[in-house]
């Protein structure tokens, strides 16, 4: 353990003193913390539990702790044979012990029946981290009835990065925590492109997701390709050499290892939803350009792929301060049968719901929210916003037009 800590020690001093992370954990309950490869969720923590040996927190302010990482092979090869080992380690450990962590709690999902046991019989607390949830849905993990909280984390949101926020490179490059280590375009690139070859190789082909990994290889590209469109589940199979089914599959694996996320189509019933096409968008704009292969082509503004970045870029940082504030909102899109289209609309219990349009230009004008007004009388007491690089506040009609940040502000998540 104290190799691992002191690898990563200096880049977790590095992250602390640049970002301040939006989680908000309580510390008097087991939680799950998942999300994708990459996004941080061990160095936070590090920063939480290890306290000086990891970080600059003081000694006094640590917690005692057990900390098992399972991407160690030895680690998981020894759980796996006998998860009850954790009940030995907890009982050898000196002095009291407030909390248990593991990292890559998927890797072997038994362990869950042992943290249930410690729970309720030993009185302990476990933070447990994943980048897959497949594993446990699919195995019929344990995952205590309510004994632990589920909290997300993703990629650096732009409150998190605050002045070191940049538009242009959040767009190029994307907001995963490593890049900020980073100087040049060509390091950026490289790990981007080396990122999108390990979740081929370490998430799907190493845990038996696919059985053949050429097709879902190919299967990648093209969704990301298709990224933020109606998916159009014919075309993508033809494409990837692959039947529907097959397809629908492959984008339920990337839902549930937590690299994407489904948007759906707005309809007042749950079948009405399912009858129409969802969009799928990656959870970072730097992965799904490396999986789309175009990291070498330049992002220019007043260009369509500069629009469909900054949309992309909007929503899924939209869907991460909905996480981190744990509200109850649901997201979708509309897109009527003569192709008006609504980008986002957020139903918000006991709140109006909010009808978003996303453009990526800096003088927005009527003619740019026209569809949003033409649409809005057909939302009784909705409210219609357009979220821009306008650094103007406008209204048409009973559209307000806002700076994309500000606009975040007036929704309640920043």
């Amino acid at each position: 353990m104290a190799y691992i800590l002191g690898v990563h020690s200096q880049f977790v001093r590095h992250l602390r003193n640049m970002v301040q992370r939006s989680l908000n954990i309580s510390e008097k309950k087991s939680f799950f913390l998942l999300g994708a490869r990459g996004t941080g969720k061990s160095t936070w923590l590090r920063e939480q539990f290890v306290g000086a040996r990891g970080t600059n927190i003081p000694p006094s302010q640590s917690k005692a702790h057990l900390w098992i990482d399972l991407l160690l092979p030895s680690e998981e090869d020894r759980l796996a044979r006998n998860p009850e080992d954790v009940l030995a380690q907890i009982r050898a450990m000196e002095g009291p012990l407030d909390w248990v962590v593991i990292d890559e709690i998927q890797k072997v999902p038994r362990l869950l029946d042992v943290v249930h046991y410690a729970i309720e019989s030993m009185g302990l607390k476990f933070a447990l981290t994943g980048s897959s949830a497949r594993k446990l849905k699919r195995g019929n993990a344990n995952m205590l009835a309510g004994r632990a909280l589920v909290h997300h984390m993703f990629p650096l949101t732009h409150s998190e990065l605050g002045k070191h926020f940049d538009l242009q490179k959040a767009l190029t490059w994307g907001t995963l925590p490593s890049l900020l280590t980073l100087t040049t375009d060509q390091e950026k690139s490289e790990y981007l492109k080396s990122y999108a070859l390990t979740y081929l190789n370490e998430e799907i082909w190493s845990e038996h997701m696919v059985r053949k990994l050429d097709p879902f290889r190919r299967f990648l590209e093209v969704a990301a390709q298709c990224n933020g469109e109606p998916i159009n589940f014919s075309n993508v199979a033809r494409d990837v050499g692959a039947d529907q089914k097959t397809v629908r599959a492959y984008f339920q694996i990337l839902e549930e290892t937590l690299v994407g996320t489904l948007l759906e189509p707005y309809a007042t019933s749950v079948r009405k939803r399912q009858s129409q096409r969802p969009k799928f968008y990656f959870f970072d704009t730097g992965v799904q350009r490396a999986l789309s292969r175009s990291l070498s082509i330049p992002l220019s503004p007043n260009t369509c792929a500069y629009g469909r970045a900054f949309e992309h870029f909007l929503i899924v940082e939209i869907h991460r301060l909905i996480e981190y504030a744990r509200k109850d909102y649901r997201l979708s899109y509309l897109r009527t049968k003569d192709q008006v289209e609504i980008d986002l609309i957020i139903e918000r219990p006991g709140e109006p719901t909010a009808l978003v349009e996303i453009k990526s230009t800096d003088q927005v004008q009527e003619r740019h929210i026209a569809q949003l007004a033409k649409t809005l009388p057909a939302f009784p007491n909705a409210e219609a916003y357009c979220f821009s690089l306008d650094t103007n506040e406008k209204r048409y009609g009973k559209v307000h037009c806002l700076p994309w940040q500000r606009g975040l502000q007036t929704l309640g998540l920043t």
